[in-house]
Formats: structure tokens, C-alpha cells, sequence
């Protein structure tokens, strides 16, 4: 395969039967072998059940035409995901033997929809505190260069999918672990509207703020996996009882007339980003001027209550999932999961009810701040990928997080590459939408990735 497809590619070229499933197949399971042990983007390769599903997607394909875009496609299952019979370690010493006997919904329709699991990728442990180098598997690497951080929890999605190992895969956000990795993997990912794809199946970090996303390599292609994934789903809560609407029937419109708003003082007064950053979002401010959007300006609380707001919420939350291990098997593990583990032992019944209190006011004030508007766009990241040795260990109550306050109010949002700062690194944008309105966030970030050249170029390691 001289060149990486994305899933759309991908799947006009199985539907014309340009593009074999197994032939695609075959050539991810090549590439992991040959790059992972550089990336550990892997946790568990699943190379015959893959190549069985190829060959079922082929011949079902070759009897009858693919029963969607999906089918065919290789994917990865952050390993926080059940999948039946396959380990699902959330990347713990704890679960280093945990076989589920079922599937994750979001498993379930991804393969009722015709993917190929390719196999179980990297995750933070419990999708919280990493890149840790004291767990049984080593942190992901960036593909951009593999010295540099891929930021988390989903690190071996984002890995995967920019390195091509994959065409597509799940991630989950509690505060930016989908976003996070697609911005310093130059990727796509979105985190959807709470409720709006069900967590069932999926290890709990904070209950009130956990979202079920794809990671891929474009925002045509999330669409294409979220029509899969969305939809009601009994066994979670949360889960919203809402028709799902065709995400990509406004793909191609642009965004002529649309109303784009701007949080400037995110990045410019709150948290000082870097100069790729900050010049990778003036550059697409003036795309979408030049694409016909309108740009306003908007202004909401500062970037610090909304980060300490959501972190309190997440580490209280995730301190109750986490119960009865931090009292039996504390030292089991990581020390960054100890040291937010022993923080949450100093917040405060009250202190978790006024942040609950806080996230109602926070929610009303930005739905107010979008009202008129079709979208919202932001910072993703503060700054092009670190090194992974230079990660800070302690980080425990993060203050600049740019993405959590979209987990807060539970709006969707996608990151979206959006040109390269230093070392040739990735730099991204992100752009909110109203709840339950992906299909607008769909057509805005298409219309960027379409307009510019940044979706033209993948790693040298790829």
C-alpha cells in the first residue's frame, strides 16, 4: 500500500473493489510490526481475529457490496474498552489479567458496522495521569518524532492513527484525552455531546464528565465512525434518547454565512500559548474570513474556573471509581494515579458540591455566549508536543487545560490540525458546537481541512 487511505478513501475504493479489506488489513498488521516497537502504540495485537474479519468484510463485500463506509475499515480499541475475550488492562498492574466475557457497546456497533480490530491500544492507566514509566507497558510515542510526548489518555489511538497503523479509532475524554492526543498526533478526534455515544462497557474515570469519541485522520472520517456509535443505549445512565442525524449530509456546504466565535482571551490573557499555537489559530481565523464565515468575538469566564471547576469534579469523581482499589491496592498503582488518589482524600464534600454548583453557572454562561453563533473556536493544546522525559510529574491540578472546559458544559467539540509550529510539530484548533449538534462541527472543521494543505502530510515515520 504506497499510500495511507483515509477511512472515506478507504471506502469508495472497497465499495468499487479498488481496495481489498484483507490486502488493507494485512498492511496495518505490517506496519504495527514494523513500527510499534518504536511507538508502543499496541498494548495487544489481535492479528488472526483481524484477518478473519477481513476476510468475512471481503467476501460479504464481493457477494454484495459493503453494508457501509465502515466496513473493511482496521481500527483500534483504547484499552479501557471490554472486548470479549480479548484483555482490556486499562493499562494497570491491577487488570493486567481482566478478560471481559463482553463487549463495550461502542465495541459492538463498531463491528456491527463491519470493522477489522486490529487490536488494543495505549492508554494512561485508567485513563488518567500519565506518560508513566512504572506500569507494565511503556507510554505511546509521538510519531512526529518519537522523543516527544503524544498527550493522553489516548495516546495509542492518536499514535496509531497518525502513524498509520489504523484508519480509525475509539478514544475517551474526561478532560481532553481525545482532543489532547488528535492535536499533538495531527489527527481528528471529537469528543461528542455527554450522552450522545454510550460509555457502557468502558472503564468509569468521572462519571459526569467521561465521553466515548472517535480519533481518525480527518473529520469526515470521525463523522463517518460516529454515525456508528451514536444512538441511545439503556446499560448507560446517561445515555440521551435523541434521533441520530446523517452527520455528513452537510459536508461540502462550507461556511459561508456561518457565525464562527472566537475565545481569544483563552489563549491570549488566561494562558499564554506558543507562537506555532497562536499563529496556527490567526491563520485559520483568517481561512474562515476568507471561506465567508463571520468572526465574533466572545468572552466567557476565565480559562482557570473552568480548568479548576472540572479537575476538582474529575478527581473526586475518579477517587470514588477507584474506591475500593486505593484502600486494598494502593500501591499497585502508578505513582502519578497514587498522588492524585491521595489528593482527592483532601477535597471536601462541600468543596465537590460548589464546583457542581460552579459547573451550572459555567454552563448557562456559555450557552448564552453561543447563542447567535454556529460555532465556537479555541486553543486545543498551549503548545507543540514536549518531550516525554520532560513531562512534568507532578500535574496533578492542571489550570490551563483548554479542553476540559468543553467536558464541563458537555458540548461537542473536535480538534483539527491546523498547520505545525516548532520542530515540525503539529499544531491544532478546536471548534465547539451546541449540543447535539456534531453535524455542524462536522461541516466547519471539514471546510477547514479541505481549504488548507495540513491534512497532505503525514510523519516521515509513516
Amino acid at each position: 500500500m504506497a499510500t495511507i487511505p483515509s477511512i472515506a478513501e478507504a471506502a469508495k475504493q472497497i465499495a468499487a473493489k479498488q481496495l481489498s479489506p484483507v490486502e488493507l488489513t494485512q498492511a496495518c498488521l505490517d506496519r504495527v510490526k514494523a513500527l510499534d516497537d518504536r511507538l508502543h502504540a499496541f498494548v495487544h495485537l489481535t492479528e488472526e481475529r483481524a484477518l478473519a474479519e477481513a476476510r468475512a468484510a471481503e467476501a460479504a463485500i464481493m457477494a454484495g457490496g459493503p453494508k457501509g463506509p465502515l466496513h473493511g475499515i482496521p481500527i483500534g480499541l483504547k484499552d479501557i474498552v471490554d472486548t470479549k475475550g480479548i484483555p482490556t488492562t486499562c493499562g494497570s498492574k491491577i487488570l493486567q489479567d481482566n478478560i471481559p466475557d463482553a463487549d463495550a457497546t461502542c465495541a459492538e456497533k463498531l463491528a456491527a458496522a463491519g470493522t477489522v480490530l486490529i487490536g488494543k491500544t495505549t492508554t494512561h492507566e485508567f485513563a488518567d495521569g500519565g506518560p508513566s514509566f512504572d506500569l507494565p507497558k511503556p507510554p505511546a510515542r509521538n510519531p512526529w518524532n518519537i522523543e516527544h510526548f503524544t498527550a493522553g489518555s489516548s495516546s495509542g489511538t492518536g499514535a496509531a492513527v497518525a502513524a498509520g497503523l489504523v484508519l480509525g479509532g475509539i478514544g475517551t475524554d474526561t478532560g481532553g484525552s481525545i482532543r489532547g492526543p488528535a492535536a499533538l498526533c495531527g489527527i481528528a478526534g471529537i469528543k461528542p455531546t455527554y450522552g450522545l455515544v454510550s460509555r457502557a462497557g468502558v472503564a468509569p474515570a468521572a462519571f459526569s464528565l467521561d465521553h466515548i469519541g472517535p480519533m481518525a485522520w480527518t473529520a469526515e472520517d470521525c463523522a463517518l465512525m460516529l454515525q456508528a456509535l451514536a444512538g441511545h443505549d439503556p446499560r448507560d445512565p446517561a445515555s440521551a434518547e435523541r434521533p441520530v442525524p446523517n452527520y455528513t449530509a452537510a459536508l461540502g456546504r462550507g461556511v459561508k454565512g456561518l457565525k464562527i466565535g472566537v475565545i481569544h482571551h483563552f489563549h491570549e490573557a488566561d494562558y499564554k500559548v506558543s507562537d506555532g499555537v497562536r499563529l496556527g489559530i490567526d491563520a485559520a481565523i483568517a481561512t474562515f474570513r476568507e471561506l465567508g464565515a463571520e468572526i465574533r468575538e466572545v468572552q466567557v469566564s476565565p480559562l482557570q474556573d473552568w480548568s479548576a471547576c472540572g479537575s476538582l469534579i474529575s478527581i473526586c469523581e475518579r477517587a470514588a471509581a477507584y474506591e475500593e482499589w486505593g484502600r486494598t491496592r494502593l500501591g499497585d498503582f502508578s505513582e502519578r494515579v497514587q498522588r492524585r488518589l491521595q489528593l482527592a482524600a483532601l477535597v471536601s464534600g462541600v468543596d465537590y458540591v460548589q464546583a457542581v454548583r460552579r459547573r451550572r453557572e459555567l454552563r448557562a454562561e456559555l450557552k448564552a455566549a453561543m447563542a447567535g453563533l454556529d460555532v465556537v473556536l479555541c486553543a486545543s493544546q498551549d503548545a507543540e508536543a514536549v518531550k516525554i522525559d520532560e513531562v512534568p510529574a507532578w500535574d496533578t491540578f492542571p489550570m490551563r487545560s483548554f479542553t476540559m472546559p468543553f467536558n464541563v458544559a458537555g458540548y461537542p467539540a473536535i480538534t483539527i490540525r491546523a498547520g505545525f509550529g516548532a520542530g515540525g510539530l503539529p499544531v491544532a484548533i478546536q471548534l465547539v458546537g451546541k449540543p447535539f449538534d456534531e453535524a455542524t462541527v462536522f461541516r466547519v472543521a471539514d471546510a477547514f481541512e479541505k481549504a488548507t494543505p495540513h491534512r497532505n502530510t503525514r510523519p516521515a515515520l509513516a
